[in-house]
C-alpha cells in the first residue's frame, strides 16, 4: 500500500494538472453558457416566501431590501425586534408584498421551530432561507483567560446557521427551495486573531458542501463568501449571548479594500435567484487559494510580513483578564475595547455615539 500511495503521489497531481489544462477551454465555455442561461431565466421571487435570519442590520438588512425589490414576502428574524420594525417599513416601501417580523434566537432550536411554524401557518410555504448571522473576534488564543467566549462564537457562527436549516429543510423540499448562507473567506485564508471565527466558518462551509450532496437537486444551496467589507461586524459592534460579554471589534492591521455591504447583498440575491452554488466578493481572493495549495509557505511568509509589522502584536483584550485601557488603539479614533468581568457595563464616551449590537 505504501508503494501504491507513493506512486500515486507522484503521478496523480501532474496528470490532473495536464487534464485540467486541456479541459479548461471547454469548462470555461460551459460555465459561460450556464451563466447566460441563468441570467435570462432567473427565479421570479414575486410572491415567494423568504426567511432571513440576522436581518436586523448589516448584510441581513441589505439582503432584505434586495428581496423586497423583487416583490417577495419577507420573514425577518433577529433578536432586536425594535430594529426589525424600521427595516420592515423600509422593505414595504421598496416593494415587499408582505413583511413579517419575528424576534428569535437562532442558536436555540425551539426558537427556530417557532419562527418556521409561524411562517408556515401564515404563508404555507418557504422558498428561500437566508442565513446571515455572524460574529467575529480579534484576539490571540494564547492571551485568553476567560474561555466562556468560545461557545458563544461557535454557537452563533455554526449552530446559528445549522438549526434554521435543519428545521426548514422539509418545507424547502416541498417548494424545491434554496438555502443561502453568508460565510467568509477566512474559512480557508489564514489570518491571525481570527482562529475561532475561521474554524466556525470552515465547519459551516463543510456542513453545507456535504448537505449539497445529500439534498441533490431538490434543494439548492448558495454559499456566499466575502472578504473585507463594511458592516456592523466590522464597524465596531460586537455582542455575545445575553449581553454578558461585549467587545468592540477592532480594525485589522492590514485593511483590504472592499466594496459596500449593499453590493455584496445584491450579488448574493441575484446569485441565489440564478441558482449559483457560490457567490464570491471580491473574487480576486481566490488567487490566495492557489498559493495555499501549491505554495503554502509563500502565503504564510507573506501574511507574517504584512500582518505583523516590526514584530508588534496588537490584540483586543476580551477574555484576557486585562483592562481595555492597557492597550493603545490600532488607529487614531478607532473603536474602544472593553473586557467585562461580570460587573456593571460601562463604556467611555465617544463621538459620535454608537450602539453595541449582535446581528
Amino acid at each position: 500500500m505504501d508503494f501504491v500511495n507513493t506512486f500515486l503521489n507522484w503521478v496523480v497531481p501532474p496528470a490532473s494538472m495536464v487534464m485540467l489544462a486541456c479541459a479548461w477551454p471547454a469548462l470555461c465555455f460551459i460555465s459561460a453558457c450556464e451563466w447566460l442561461y441563468s441570467t435570462f431565466y432567473e427565479e421570479n421571487m414575486e410572491d415567494k416566501v423568504v426567511i432571513i435570519t440576522g436581518a436586523s442590520s448589516g448584510i441581513g438588512e441589505q439582503i432584505a431590501y434586495e428581496y423586497a425589490r423583487r416583490g417577495a414576502n419577507l420573514v425577518l428574524v433577529a433578536r432586536r425586534e425594535t430594529r426589525l420594525l424600521g427595516i420592515s417599513e423600509n422593505a414595504r416601501r421598496i416593494g415587499a408584498r408582505h413583511v413579517m417580523i419575528i424576534a428569535a434566537d437562532v442558536v436555540k432550536e425551539d426558537d427556530c421551530r417557532r419562527f418556521l411554524n409561524e411562517t408556515i401557518n401564515f404563508h404555507g410555504r418557504v422558498d428561500h432561507l437566508v442565513n446571515t448571522v455572524s460574529l467575529g473576534h480579534t484576539f490571540y488564543l494564547e492571551e485568553v483567560s476567560d474561555t466562556s467566549v468560545f461557545p458563544h462564537l461557535l454557537d452563533i457562527n455554526f449552530w446559528g446557521n445549522v438549526y434554521p436549516t435543519f428545521v426548514a429543510l422539509p418545507y424547502l423540499y416541498q417548494s424545491n427551495g434554496r438555502v443561502v448562507v453568508n460565510a467568509s473567506v477566512e474559512n480557508w485564508l489564514p489570518l491571525p486573531r481570527m482562529s475561532l471565527y475561521a474554524a466556525a466558518k470552515s465547519a459551516l462551509i463543510n456542513f453545507y458542501e456535504t448537505l449539497r450532496f445529500e439534498v441533490r437537486d431538490e434543494v439548492g444551496i448558495t454559499i456566499a463568501t466575502h472578504g473585507w467589507i463594511g458592516g456592523e461586524i466590522s464597524g465596531g459592534k460586537f455582542m455575545l449571548e445575553e449581553g454578558a460579554e461585549m467587545q468592540w471589534k477592532e480594525e485589522r492591521e492590514v485593511h483590504v479594500s472592499g466594496g459596500p455591504v449593499e453590493k455584496f447583498a445584491r450579488l448574493i440575491v441575484s446569485g441565489a435567484c440564478r441558482g449559483e452554488p457560490y457567490v464570491k466578493y471580491p473574487s480576486w481572493y481566490d488567487i490566495f487559494l492557489v498559493y495555499r495549495v501549491f505554495a503554502p509557505k509563500i502565503l504564510n511568509w507573506t501574511f507574517r510580513l504584512l500582518l505583523s509589522p516590526n514584530g508588534t502584536r496588537r490584540t483586543s483584550l476580551v477574555g484576557t483578564g486585562r483592562p481595555y485601557y492597557a492597550e493603545r488603539p490600532l488607529l487614531e479614533g478607532s473603536s474602544p475595547r472593553k473586557f467585562l468581568t461580570g460587573g456593571p457595563m460601562t463604556f467611555p464616551q465617544m463621538s459620535p455615539p454608537h450602539q453595541l449590537k449582535q446581528e
